[in-house]
Order: structure tokens, then sequence, then C-alpha cells
């Protein structure tokens, strides 16, 4: 049965955003965070390219700023921009304070700076070609070493509990009920401030580059307590992700072509060139809609992406993990290009939040990529979400730290009711309902839409919403159905803002509104028990 468990802040999620937060609140303060898997199990470990941030003296954050609004194509919040790249400096030396082994030039006296799609100057920084790992790794130590931190793995956050304010009309945060994975059992955490890092819903996708935690789990909690959702049709597919029946969903990092990798059809040609001027460095959907044209014009499997032409001694120094990963397939890179497809990769919309990071719900906190800041846009500009992750979980930390002394204490939250729920023999129904939602959000709502994809989207998504929300009406719960549950919802979220968007704009291309709309408007959709 259920067990009460207080704390001060309950962070939900175990990445960047969610370790870089912990680290923030003052010690004085009771913290947990909640993890579906390991510390090391989330998206944040697998990122592999960098951080962007101005370190250059010939770059300038004028230019960081232009750069990621060109890419965001008119959507992006201006004081948004400003916001991370200005603190995108410090953030990356608070990064390099913590720890964080970044590669350095040969000289060994500044850190190598590498450009990828969309930025006009050298600006990521990176640790060779797995950058999350090590920035995860460095922040993972610093919170297991912290008194006041409880980090609780394999614990599955299933819905907010929200309580009536007496000094506002908006609902307040109290808690969450949580799965205890391993022992199957349910329990209540009472917290002043509920804090939402999740990671993204890319896991809605047939082919994605992510983990199979990224079920958008943030999103749909925040949305069933009442929380707006917005931007959620622009959906990054990562243009390069390695083909090959035993790759699950392995990511061949933007910095390739930062370095001079190009993209190649069948026969060995060229063919960027004939869809941006920037050719390989154009930003990600327009090489992920080249690619995806090109494959369908000629009916391939797959495209290569070929940096054979660079040295052996280059390619494995700079890319030791791309090198060996690949090798485990028998692909040698340093002879041979990498087959590659787009893959769902990266939610560039979520729940909408203010500058701090602050929700429609008092005291529940979004950060990450759960979260609509709006720095994005309607298209994430290479290397800007590690950023955007520190930036906005040290903003959140800020609010948190002054706020607990004025914050309420939530009243008790009853424990979790089974008493009139099975123990299910119908798991097939799980595991039938996820491949189907995955194959035709694919299919029609993927990397080119019409309204016809989009309407037949619509009406499958309405049968297994009712179908899943009465299997977990009446059975007991476990991962596979709540992941299921959280993603079915997102999916229908996505549509909704798909459907509202009439024109293409950014990762949103759709054969019925090919031009751009002359005002740039978010897509937001609002719950019935929006306060």
């Amino acid at each position: 049965m259920g067990q009460n468990t207080n704390f001060d802040v309950l962070i939900v999620g175990s990445g960047v955003a969610g370790l870089t937060l912990a680290l923030h609140v003052e010690e004085k303060y009771r913290v947990a965070i909640i993890s579906k898997e390991t510390l090391q199990g989330g998206a944040s470990w697998l990122a592999q390219g960098g951080i962007a941030a101005v370190l250059d003296e010939n770059d300038t954050k004028e230019a960081h700023i232009r750069d990621t609004e060109v890419a965001g194509a008119g959507l992006c919040r201006g004081d948004a921009v400003r916001f991370v790249v200005e603190n995108g400096p410090d953030a990356a030396n608070w990064l390099i304070n913590a720890g964080v082994d970044f590669t350095k030039n040969e000289n060994e006296e500044n850190y190598h700076l590498t450009q990828e799609g969309g930025h006009s100057h050298r600006r990521i920084l990176h640790s060779a070609d797995a950058t999350g790992k090590a920035v995860t790794g460095a922040l993972v130590e610093q919170v297991l070493a912290a008194k006041n931190i409880t980090v609780l793995e394999n614990f599955y956050a299933i819905d907010l509990v929200t309580q009536a304010n007496k000094n506002s009309q908006k609902p307040m945060c109290a808690g969450a009920y949580v799965l205890d994975v391993k022992s199957n059992q349910v329990r209540v955490f009472c917290a002043k401030n509920v804090v939402l890092a999740t990671g993204g819903a890319s896991k809605s996708y047939l082919y994605t580059s992510n983990p199979d935690g990224a079920t958008g789990d943030g999103i749909a909690m925040a949305w069933r307590r009442g929380c707006r959702i917005a931007n959620l049709e622009f959906n990054q597919f990562h243009p390069t992700c390695l083909y090959h029946p035993n790759a699950k969903s392995f990511l061949i990092t933007e910095a390739l072509r930062g370095e001079g990798a190009v993209l190649r059809l069948p026969d060995g040609s060229r063919f960027m060139h004939r869809f941006h001027k920037s050719a390989e460095l154009a930003p990600r959907d327009v090489v992920a809609r080249a690619i995806d044209h090109e494959m369908k014009r000629l009916g391939s499997d797959c495209l290569f992406l070929d940096i054979s032409h660079k040295s052996s001694k280059f390619i494995k120094n700079r890319f030791p993990n791309v090198y060996e990963q690949c090798m485990q397939f028998n692909i040698d890179i340093v002879c041979n290009p990498i087959p590659i497809v787009p893959a769902a990769h990266y939610t560039c919309g979520g729940i909408l939040v203010d500058k701090r990071a602050q929700t429609d719900v008092l005291n529940l906190y979004a950060i990450g990529e759960n979260a609509c800041t709006g720095l994005h846009g309607a298209n994430r500009m290479a290397s800007n979400s590690l950023l955007e992750c520190i930036v906005y979980a040290r903003a959140a930390a800020d609010a948190i730290n002054e706020r607990i002394p004025q914050t309420e204490v939530p009243g008790s939250i009853r424990e979790w009711d089974e008493s009139r729920v099975l123990h299910s023999d119908e798991e097939v129904v799980i595991s039938h309902n996820w491949d189907e939602l995955r194959r035709f959000m694919w299919d029609y709502v993927g990397i080119v839409r019409t309204n016809k994809r989009l309407e037949r989207a619509q009406n499958r998504i309405k049968l297994l919403k009712t179908e899943i929300q009465d299997y977990y009406g009446n059975y007991k719960v476990n991962r596979d159905l709540l992941e299921l549950r959280n993603l079915v919802t997102v999916s229908d979220l996505i549509i909704q803002c798909a459907v509202k968007r009439r024109e293409s704009r950014g990762l949103h291309f759709t054969l019925d509104y090919p031009e751009l709309s002359p005002e740039a408007e978010d897509s937001i959709v609002t719950p019935n028990n929006f306060a």
C-alpha cells in the first residue's frame, strides 16, 4: 500500500535539467529526484554534440541570438532567446567548474569549439562526441554526494496531485502518485514544489534516436492537471540515425557534418546543394526533408553519410564513440560511408512556462525538453538544448529558493486506491496498441503532412484513447501501461497542434499549406480544467 514521503522539492526526471536544478536548491531544503530508470538511463546521457555558448572572442551573443531566431523560423520568443544566450557563458563555466572534461585544442590551452548546422561560428563546447555522458556523469557524482538530495531510481510518476490554494484561483501542485517499479507498489510523495524534467515524446514515432523512456510523461501529466501545451507539432527529426537492422536508435551526431562529412545518394553523388545554400550544414528540418524526399524519389531504404575523405587519425580522435559503435555493426567509417535514415529526435514544444519555468499550476515547474520556453520556436538549433536545460534549471531553482519560505504546506493526500482493479491477463493489448500508435504517427504525422493524413490520425487516436483509458481503469498499473497512456495523450496533443497550424513553418511541413503565414503564432491547446 501507499507510503507518504514529504519533500520540499520533488524532481520528476534525472537528466541534465533535473540534476542541475537539484544542485542549485539550497542545501537546507529536502530534494528528491525520481528516475524511472537509472540516473544514466535518459536522453541526456546519449547526447553527442555539445553545449552552445559564446566563448570565442570572434563570436558574439548577438550572432548566437540571430542564428537561433533564424533556425526558429520566426516563432522564437525574443526574450527567451536573449535570456538563454546571455546566460550561456556562465552556464558553460559552471559545467567546467563542476568537473566536466570538455575537449581542448591540441595546445591544451583553450577548449575546442566545433560548428554545427545553423550556427554561423564555432561555439559548440563538447567532450569528444559523447558530451551528454561527460556532463551527466559529472553532475551525477555531485548529486550522489549531496546530503539533502534523495535519489529514487526505478520509480515512475503516475500522476500529479493538485489541491485548492487559499490565495489563488489556480490549483496548487502538492505532490505525485509514484509507482515503485521493482515492488509494483504505488506510493504518495508530498512536496511544496514539483519540477517536471521528464524529457520529450519521440517514442510517439516508429523510428527515433531516443531511449525507450522518451514517452512524454511530464507533458501528459501536466495536461491532465490543467496546464496549457504549445507547439507540439514541431517534432525535430534528426537527419542521420544509423540504418541497420540491429541498431535500435543510434544517432550519428551532427558534428560529423560540422567537420566535413557529406551526404550521398546510393550512387555516391551529393545532393544537399540542390536543397540549401549551406548544403550539409543547413538546418536540421531542411536536411531531414531532403533525405526523406530523395529516399521516396529513389525508393531507397536509406542514404549515406561519408567522412572517409578525412584522415583515420582525425576520425578516431574526434569521433571515437561513433567509430566504435559503427564498428560493432562492421561499418568502418574510416573507409566506408554510414547508412542513415531520419528519425524522431527532439520535441520542440511542450508545457507552457514563463522565464522562471513556472507552469499554469502553482508550485509546478517544467524544465528541459518537456517545457516550451519559446527558445526553439519552430525548429531547435543544434546544441541549444543542453544550454536551455541548464539556464532554465538554474532560473527555476532561484524561484524555488525564494518562494519556499512563503509556500503553502500541502494538505494530506489520500492513498492510491486499487481495490477495484485486477491483474491483467491481456498484456498483448498494450504491445499491439503501442505498435499501432507509433506506426500511424510515423505515417500520418511524420516529416511531411497533409490534411488527409492528419484526419486519419485523428480517427485512429480517438479509438485508441478510449481503449487505453478503459484498460487503465480496470487493471493494475505497470510501466508499460503508464507509458502507453502518456504516449497516446501526447500523440493526441501533437495532432491537435498540427491541425491548428495552417501553414508550413520550421519542422511542420504540410503539402496542403506549403507557404508561410504572414503572422507567426504559437499553437496553444488548453485543457478543459484550465484555471
